[in-house]
């Protein structure tokens, strides 16, 4: 297998991550022919899975300019996978240029691009940080340089909480976070769910098989599991939904919520107390 000259030193490029595969979905070049090969072999039990990953990110950026519109001008991604088209802070660029946005991710070729997308620019950093160790997160030299936890901040958590096992207490990963944040902060989650997928659970169970096969295990928690995460927080309406149907504003995000595979999964904001 060929390493091309991008891949960050000493990362197994045999070895697929959910980040890369993602990015798979999304039509991006950041992947390797081992991250290829899940993704299809994914696709075979789910092929709405590009979908659901373009519902994800279209949600995402309705979040962003919702945080934007109600003063929020820093925001913490964690999981952001590897960034791509209308990434997060091109969309905080476009609403306000003085915002500032750091990126989390665990998978190295995920942090190492979202770096090189937003060098140069100082208002935008990134960090290789895990969500399951929030003080990794929070006492990092990039976040201290350009987050406040004294004032608002806006946490994404989109598409990343269904890749941590309750072993490892989401929960209370998720509470730490909202504990370190001034109130009036936002939380944005995305998640997937049997409920809502078009197609048999049997057949999801294949999918889920091959995560679980890459040592990336996909966690499908209910519609009542994934509300907990929200506690402590307030939800903005429409509340926990449908990819789909939170706050869409555009003909594309209309013309997405027509397609059955955009409703596989959950999405909310809620607002901290």
């Amino acid at each position: 297998m060929e390493r091309p000259a991008w891949a960050p030193p000493g990362i197994d490029i045999a070895m697929p991550s959910a980040a890369r595969i993602n990015d798979c979905y999304l039509g991006g070049s950041y992947n390797f022919e081992a991250d290829r090969e899940a993704a299809r072999r994914a696709l075979e039990f789910l092929p709405g899975l590009p979908k659901i990953a373009q519902a994800n990110r279209a949600f995402t950026r309705r979040a962003v300019r919702f945080a934007v519109d109600a003063g929020i001008d820093q925001f913490l991604d964690i999981g952001c996978g590897v960034p791509s088209f209308g990434a997060v802070h091109e969309v905080v660029r476009a609403a306000d240029p003085g915002a500032r946005v750091v990126y989390v991710d665990h998978d190295p070729v995920a942090v190492a691009h979202a770096r090189a997308t937003v060098d140069g620019e100082p208002r935008y950093d990134a960090v290789f940080a895990d969500l399951r160790k929030p003080r990794d997160i929070l006492g990092s030299s990039e976040v201290r340089a350009l987050i406040d936890l004294d004032k608002p901040t806006a946490l994404l958590l989109s598409a990343i909480l269904h890749f941590v096992e309750d072993a490892y207490d989401p929960y209370a990963a998720v509470g730490e976070l909202r504990d370190a944040t001034a109130s009036g902060s936002l939380l944005a989650v995305t998640h997937l769910s049997y409920e809502g997928i078009p197609v048999p659970q049997e057949q999801v169970a294949g999918a889920v098989g091959v995560y679980n096969d890459i040592r990336n295990p996909l966690i499908m928690r209910s519609r009542a599991e994934i509300a907990r995460f929200f506690e402590g927080y307030d939800m903005v309406e429409p509340g926990l939904v449908p990819m789909p149907q939170w706050r869409a504003d555009t003909e594309l995000d209309e013309f997405e919520a027509e397609d059955p595979w955009s409703f596989s999964g959950f999405a909310g904001v809620g607002r901290k107390r």
